[in-house]
């Protein structure tokens, strides 16, 4: 991160007075050099809130799998907002009026999208938290960025929130070709090495329009569409939905569960005073005041990593044994099917490795359990990819393209699984 110094003498004092410049610049792996627009977008940026995003893995533990996949959802969330000034850029080049307000309410809005993920988001989100989304605290954390701001956030809020008038404002933000979806495919896909998930951004960005307060592509960029989507699609099932990355956050997910339950029953378990907050409590997104925000805000994967290595220790043979699987990297064994599984297949495995291991049946769940994953790379009922065409006329991508397998795109494809231990084979 550099910068400019600037110095100014204050001649009534007679000292010499320095001010860093606020416009730094971040030499980031994938574009080159990313510039903070303004002194407001930089005080966001050093905010301990955003801060916190340098000890948020961006792919969770799918290290375990891409020892390269160690990149940060800071990493994520400047690479989003440079994607961003450059889609300004070329809208207004095009003829789309956008303010200067507007365009400071996208930056802001596209920085702090993921503002809210906690450390391994997907497992916190299914274990020691009830079911509360991330943007939902992303919000949270915005409307009190808000107050701390006197109230210049309030413009990105509502674009946010899907609350202003202008629709494409938040198609750029979430939809199913935005700026966060074409950083984090072509940003995952260079940390991991995965290389069929690099997506050209640059190409896309060029090729948007506005029509009708939507977001359109133009027709000549289609192939750019196309190469997205299916990028997309093998990602999820390389990287995203890689079956050790999944059985590693699954093993993840039920580790907090299993901490959260024995420190409801009065064990004491060694961890951060934060993440012991949310093993304590029944957390939902009613409860989340400013304290309880303020203690998210200290969460991050290094809580987690820790509490893992010092709970191997743990006298419970549950806890112990999955916290030194992700330690380790000693995981269970998991088979993917496109056939549902019976419950009755899991009986004599759970029967078998309760008897080997003196628990009862209902702990063999922890080790032996079953599911099922979904991958849908393109969805007819979410907001459509426009595609604008020569005539003026707009269609939906999958009308529009020529491909015949990207109509399969939109399909839902759902896989199941089993896990077990190993020793079980």
């Amino acid at each position: 991160m550099k910068s400019n110094l600037l110095i100014f003498v204050d001649f009534k004092n007679k000292c010499v007075v320095s001010q860093i410049n606020k416009l730094k610049i971040f030499n980031d792996p994938i574009y080159g050099f990313i510039t903070i627009p303004n002194a407001l977008i930089y005080d966001l940026v050093q905010h301990p809130y955003f801060q916190r995003l340098r000890r948020i893995s961006q792919m969770g533990l799918s290290y375990l799998v891409y020892p390269g996949a160690n990149h940060t959802r800071f990493h994520h969330a400047l690479g989003c907002m440079h994607l961003m000034q450059k889609a300004v850029d070329v809208l207004r080049f095009k003829g789309v009026s956008i303010s200067s307000e507007e365009e400071n309410a996208l930056f802001i809005a596209i920085l702090l999208h993921d503002v809210g993920h906690g450390p391994f988001s997907h497992a916190m989100e299914k274990s020691i938290v009830e079911n509360v989304h991330h943007e939902e605290i992303s919000l949270l954390f915005m409307n009190q960025l808000n107050v701390e701001f006197n109230g210049q956030l309030s413009l990105a809020i509502q674009v946010f929130k899907g609350e202003y008038y202008r629709k494409f404002m938040l198609q750029l933000i979430s939809s199913q070709l935005d700026m966060d979806r074409m950083d984090y495919l072509k940003r995952d896909s260079f940390y991991s090495g995965v290389a069929e998930g690099n997506v050209n951004s640059e190409r896309l960005i060029q090729m948007m329009n506005v029509v009708d307060d939507y977001l359109v592509i133009e027709e000549k960029g289609i192939y750019s569409v196309e190469k997205f989507l299916m990028s997309r699609r093998l990602m999820y099932w390389q990287a995203y939905l890689h079956k050790t990355s999944l059985v590693a956050e699954l093993i993840l997910m039920k580790i907090l569960k299993r901490a959260k339950e024995l420190t409801l029953k009065g064990m004491q378990l060694p961890c951060s005073e934060s993440l012991l907050f949310f093993m304590q409590n029944k957390v939902i997104i009613d409860s989340f005041d400013a304290e309880t925000l303020d203690l998210f805000a200290q969460l991050d994967d290094f809580d987690i990593i820790g509490a893992l290595k010092a709970w191997q220790k743990q006298d419970d043979f549950i806890l112990s044994s999955l916290s030194k699987m992700i330690v380790n990297r000693d995981l269970l064994k998991i088979k993917l099917t496109s056939e549902k599984v019976a419950i009755e297949e899991l009986q004599p495995l759970k029967e078998r490795f309760a008897m080997e291991n003196n628990i009862s049946l209902l702990e063999t769940n922890y080790f032996i359990f079953k599911g099922k994953i979904k991958n849908q790379a393109y969805s007819k009922e979410a907001e459509p990819i426009r595609i604008l065409k020569k005539d003026s006329t707009i269609e939906d991508v999958i009308e529009s393209s020529d491909q015949l397998n990207l109509k399969s795109l939109s399909k839902l494809v759902t896989k199941y699984y089993i896990c077990f231990p190993k020793q079980l084979l």
